[in-house]
């Protein structure tokens, strides 16, 4: 019997039916949808820029970086340890490369104000410390709503965390191996499609109306990736 469809005796001896994991209300895919009306929002009345956007769909992947931490070490507390310990300074390098990318690709000017942004770090530790750089010049750059929208995404990745990952059942399945390399190709696939809009829309002038359709691009695609990831996954803890 597995330990969902068990139940527990309370204090007075009646007997608590524990939720199966196929049970449990599949919330995130509607909080996904409300958190990205926030971005739409911005760029339909509150004067959101091309670089609004992209900073903020940048932002979320140091989200989605942090929730990987935390899936592989209730994976596996020792091997996470380790593992994560070699994700952060690959994908942290990752995210901090793309982050550059786009700060030239929106001011070119703001390059040299980013890079003088404290001291140097020493070997690997580069890559985490021109992360550091880039995240401190994010956020002091952005719009006030833009917050708003950040931490909206922490709180629809997180609600997506503990529904899927632990009350649903998907940490049974998981191997630190094989969610280390998870983000890399959501994250890439998905800013493909950004960027691509973004050279768009930066020809065009940044009109509103591109910058909504590329809103709703972004939503669509975060939303499909979203439902085949953890469909998958529930029918391999299903079976």
């Amino acid at each position: 019997m597995s330990v969902a469809s068990q139940t527990a005796d309370d204090t007075h001896g009646m007997s608590i039916a524990l939720p199966k994991s196929e049970e449990i209300i599949d919330v995130p895919p509607a909080v996904l949808l409300l958190v990205n009306v926030i971005p739409l929002v911005g760029v339909a009345f509150l004067g959101w820029d091309i670089r609004a956007l992209l900073t903020l769909y940048w932002a979320e992947n140091l989200i989605i970086g942090a929730s990987t931490l935390i899936k592989m070490l209730a994976a596996n507390p020792i091997a996470g340890l380790f593992g994560g310990a070699f994700f952060t300074i690959h994908y942290g390098g990752f995210c901090a490369v793309h982050g550059l990318f786009i700060v030239a690709l929106t001011g070119e000017s703001d390059m040299q104000e980013m890079m003088q942004l404290g001291e140097s770090w020493p070997f690997v530790f580069v890559f985490v410390e021109l992360l550091v750089k880039v995240v401190a010049f994010v956020f002091t750059h952005v719009p006030p709503w833009w917050y708003v929208a950040f931490g909206a995404l922490v709180l629809s990745h997180g609600a997506s965390l503990v529904t899927n990952y632990f009350l649903r059942g998907e940490r049974r399945e998981a191997s630190v191996g094989g969610l280390m390399g998870t983000p890399y190709a959501r994250v890439i696939l998905l800013h493909i499609t950004i960027i691509a809009g973004a050279f768009a829309a930066l020809a065009l002038g940044s009109p509103v109306w591109i910058l909504a359709i590329l809103v709703v691009l972004k939503t669509c695609v975060d939303l499909a990736f979203h439902l085949r990831e953890h469909r998958s996954r529930s029918a391999g803890v299903a079976g």
